[in-house]
């Protein structure tokens, strides 16, 4: 799913860099020292902020008119392109099925012991990413 939103980028005051705010997502902000960072920042934080939308079985909300958004004093108005099926292919909740292979006498012991592979191997990796 492709989806485009208006996002409304302020330049700070004191330093470089802009805030990003997108109208139709509320609380989804974010920042860069750039605008080329300021876009990249804001094609995450929107992706994010709709994949837990989608997860949560909302839609994704309708995307204002960018020509009815007001951008302030020195800031501007532009629409951030979202690649939706990729970014939840990278960083989405849903299950995606692996084949494994084990030894046959491994395999009558999970089985006669209940125990789930596809959970030992999801512990198994969480736990050598937090490590």
């Amino acid at each position: 799913m492709k989806l485009a939103y208006p996002a409304v980028f302020t330049p700070f005051d004191d330093e470089e860099g802009y805030m990003v705010e997108f109208p139709d997502l509320p609380g989804c902000i974010t920042e860069g020292d750039a605008v080329a960072d300021a876009l990249f920042m804001a094609e995450d934080a929107a992706s994010g902020w709709i994949l837990t939308d989608l997860e949560d079985g909302k839609k994704a909300p309708k995307a204002s008119d960018p020509g009815s958004i007001q951008a302030p004093t020195g800031g501007f108005v532009s629409m951030v392109a979202l690649d939706m099926d990729a970014y939840a292919e990278k960083y989405g909740k849903k299950a995606v099925k692996k084949t494994l292979t084990i030894p046959a006498w491994l395999n009558t012991y999970v089985e006669s012991n209940g125990i789930s592979c596809s959970k030992v191997l999801q512990d198994a990796l969480g736990k050598m990413i937090s490590a």
